[in-house]
């Protein structure tokens, strides 16, 4: 009975998951539409970035509040959109993509070092 009733929950985080997605991706859309349609002198400088960090930071923040797994990769992505944002609101200087495409790699590469043997069956031993 209760792998039935964990089936059921798993299914259920499933479409809300399903659901998030859907309206991240929307927002996403409109917000972006609405920016194309405003004049540029309208818009100001990270306008759009700072949407795209308040739509994808705002979306794991629902889901941490349903007690869901947040996406790690939207937070990254998130929080870079957030800091270019502000780096272009403030106009300064940062090379945020050499330090974005820094930090993305770094967390590829500790995810399986910090996972434990999640994939360890997957390597090739030598005897």
């Amino acid at each position: 009975m209760s792998t039935a009733i964990s089936g059921q929950a798993g299914n259920r985080q499933s479409r809300i998951d399903t659901r998030l997605n859907d309206i991240g991706w929307g927002l996403l859309l409109v917000l972006t539409g609405v920016i194309w349609l405003l004049p540029d002198r309208r818009v100001p400088e990270g306008a759009w970035l700072l949407g795209v960090a308040g739509i994808l930071l705002g979306l794991n923040v629902v889901r941490y509040s349903l007690h869901m797994k947040a996406d790690g990769f939207s937070i990254v992505l998130g929080l870079l959109a957030l800091s270019a944002a502000l780096t272009q609101l403030l106009q300064a200087d940062v090379p945020l993509l050499a330090i974005g495409l820094i930090v993305i790699g770094i967390s590829l590469i500790a995810r399986p070092l910090l996972n434990g043997n999640s994939h360890s069956g997957n390597m090739v031993q030598r005897s």
